[in-house]
């Protein structure tokens, strides 16, 4: 038998001859070894990369360890060198380490999976783009790229969609019942050809929920072959049935639907608003047209106004048959609901709703204020004006019982009364020390009112008409409408008191001054309608919005709700990039509105919100870096391509329609085997603009 001896004294001349020549840069190999014990996550995984850098096979199973390692950092140092081994028994590590709970670990996984040349390595990164986010998706399809995959993006969109594909189908034949509907409305949301041929079946299932799955599912798939037999679904008993096949008639556009969908919306049903809704969404066509001005007429008061103020956007409806109904009937609500809706369109009408403001009935009385405050018509300030007063006094009758106001500090008062004690105390120090650093910041907090129960012994009915009078009188700016409405604007009760702010809002530089305070009003619902009434006013209105948003501690999105449903102008741009570094659930609001501005200085902060990946206003950043044009946005707005949400994929490609540039047109072309029919759709429209297909070149 040889001896080992020359043998393992060779080794050991080998080893301590590399320790000698790496002591300088590095460390011995056997200090590195004992770094990898040390309580310091840095040390290991630096111990990890310059192990990794001297190369020693027996060190494979020090790499492995490490990638079971607490730290992050350590294991994305084992990843890095478990790649560089090239041994093809680490692929099955690395592909575990594609799944780590760490999204920098597992993008290390995937460059290390690319280093290594075999079919399972493929494999793993094509199955882990489907189930990952972001930033690891786009990490596999650069590591597929370095691995000279051809087409590597295509591939792994192709793959995702069959296993998305496989997936809802499996579902729809196999799951449970709620996996089937969920199936049904995914397989419609792809758009393919087999997805209606397998949805048309299951529409006429017996399990209602599941045919009601199955007719939105069609309505998501955008064939227009199936109206007839969605239509058909509206004369069922069932009513999610119905609604569902309202939404997919609004969704297929095909105005062929409008008679059935109008017989629905008159009925006055639980299915009568999402048929209104799906006529709105239709072409605008005569046919169209003529069947929101006859809901407008005769419909719910709900659908009637969305009807109404849809047609005043298209330019009116005929007034002949509502002034037939106001001449003929003594309580004619739905022709003054219908005046409501469409608003100045209708103001010839205007004189004809004057004697309802006097009418005995309180629901007429209701009505005509409604009218008259949308009409807009001046002559109706003074008999409006009249109303409102009988209105108070009666008002002013009943709380004449009752308490007519409490001590500002009611609640301390209170406190007091009960005796003081160390919570207490310490409350009051907390809330004091709150309320100083407030103050030296500069911002303003909302004060709380006492509860209106306590003070106001009406009830809503009773203020009903009051506050409707009021809300009248200021956007008609009816004669000694700010001194009645200024009044009222301290009001106990939030109705009366959202009315008055919101008619002040309307009548110019006082109005809108004495308003702003509504801004800061304890009650939710009286900010927001100050806010919408406000910011209706153009650039003076919204003045008092844009100052108060940088110095408001705590929730703005009514604000910036506001500003969106009505419009801004370049005065706003300084307050909404302000909310968008903040980052808070108002930056979406905000991201669309800079876009609407295209205002070119928000790019930058538009660009650093998208850096968070958790952002929940990401679409909307998206589409205004699409909308603003700067075409230094689109390699960051191309990442999001990769997203695994297909809105924000579909936003992206949507934008790149205006940013992109060859180098963006083989991602695009990838898009174009998404699972997805919206994203397809806008990656084809984005590829149109910018160039058409991809050469050859661009596939490289």
């Amino acid at each position: 038998m040889r001896s080992p001896l020359p043998g393992w004294r060779r080794a050991r001349t080998a080893v301590v001859l590399l320790g000698a020549a790496l002591a300088g840069c590095g460390g011995s190999h056997d200090k590195l070894i004992a770094d990898l014990q040390s309580p310091r996550p840095e040390q290991r995984a630096l111990a990890v990369q310059k192990l990794a850098a001297q190369g020693h096979p027996d060190d494979l199973v020090l790499f492995t360890r490490a990638a079971k390692d607490l730290a992050p950092i350590v294991r994305a140092e084992a990843a890095d060198a478990l790649g560089k081994s090239q041994d093809l028994r680490v692929v099955d590590i690395l592909g575990e380490l594609l799944q780590d709970q760490d999204e920098s670990v597992q993008a290390h996984a995937a460059m290390a999976l690319a280093q290594i040349k075999s079919d399972r390595s493929k494999a793993y990164l094509t199955s882990q783009y489907a189930r990952r986010s972001r930033p690891t998706r786009l990490a596999i399809v650069q590591a597929l790229k370095s691995s000279n995959v051809p087409g590597a993006m295509a591939q792994v969109v192709t793959t995702e969609a069959q296993a998305i594909w496989e997936r809802n189908m499996r579902a729809l034949a196999e799951g449970a019942l709620p996996e089937r509907v969920a199936a049904a409305e995914e397989l419609g949301k792809s758009g393919r050809a087999e997805a209606v041929s397998r949805l048309i079946p299951a529409m006429r299932d017996s399990q209602v929920i599941l045919a009601a799955g199955a007719v939105r599912g069609l309505g998501f798939a955008g064939d227009r072959r199936v109206v007839g037999e969605v239509a058909l679904l509206l004369t069922e008993n069932f009513p999610s049935l119905r609604e569902a096949a309202c939404e997919a008639l609004g969704q297929l556009g095909e105005p062929a639907a409008i008679p059935t969908l109008q017989a629905v919306a008159v009925e006055k049903s639980a299915a009568s608003p999402h048929a209104t809704a799906a006529i709105i969404a239709l072409p605008r066509v005569p046919e169209s047209s003529k069947a929101l001005c006859e809901i407008a007429l005769i419909g719910d008061r709900d659908d009637a106004l969305a009807a109404g103020r849809e047609m005043r956007r298209r330019g009116g409806c005929p007034l002949e048959p509502v002034v037939d109904q106001l001449s003929r009937q003594k309580e004619p609500v739905s022709a003054l609901v219908t005046l409501e809706g469409l608003g100045p369109t209708a103001r010839a009408a205007a004189p004809k709703v004057i004697p309802f403001l006097s009418s005995p009935s309180a629901a007429v009385r209701y009505a005509a204020l409604s009218a008259a405050a949308e009409l807009g018509e001046p002559s109706l300030g003074a008999p409006v004006l009249k109303v409102c007063e009988q209105e108070a006094k009666a008002v002013d009758a009943i709380r004449a019982k009752w308490v007519t106001s409490l001590p500002e500090e009611w609640g301390r008062s209170q406190a007091q009364a009960e005796g003081p004690g160390k919570r207490d105390d310490l409350l009051r120090r907390v809330s004091s020390a709150t309320e100083a650093r407030v103050a030296q910041e500069g911002r303003v907090v909302v004060r709380p009112r006492p509860p209106r129960e306590l003070v106001d012994d009406a009830n809503p009915e009773q203020l009903r008409l009051l506050a409707r009078c009021l809300r009248a009188l200021g956007r008609l700016r009816g004669p000694g409408a700010l001194e009645v409405l200024s009044r009222s604007a301290e009001d106990v009760s939030p109705r009366v008191r959202g009315a008055a702010l919101e008619g002040l809002a309307y009548l110019g530089p006082g109005g809108i001054s004495a308003a702003a305070a509504g801004l800061l009003d304890a009650d939710r619902d009286v900010q927001a309608r100050t806010a919408e009434a406000l910011a209706a006013q153009g650039a003076a209105g919204q003045a008092p919005i844009l100052e108060l948003i940088p110095k408001l501690a705590g929730d703005k999105v009514r604000l910036v709700e506001a500003l969106r449903a009505s419009g801004t102008t370049q005065a706003a741009v300084p307050a909404l990039i302000a909310l968008v570094n903040e980052g808070g659930p108002e930056a979406a609001d905000a991201s669309a509105l800079l876009g609407g501005l295209k205002a070119k200085e928000a790019v930058g902060p538009l660009l650093r919100y998208l850096a968070d990946p958790s952002a929940v206003g990401r679409r909307e950043a998206v589409l205004a870096l699409g909308q603003i044009g700067d075409r230094s946005a689109a390699d960051e707005v191309a990442k999001d391509l990769s997203h695994d949400s297909p809105e924000i994929r579909a936003a992206a490609a949507e934008a790149l329609a205006t940013l992109g540039s060859a180098g963006h047109q083989e991602a695009l072309d990838a898009l174009k085997g998404d699972y997805y029919r919206r994203v397809r759709a806008s990656a084809e429209k984005a590829l149109a603009r910018i160039g058409g297909t991809p050469t050859p070149e661009t596939q490289k």
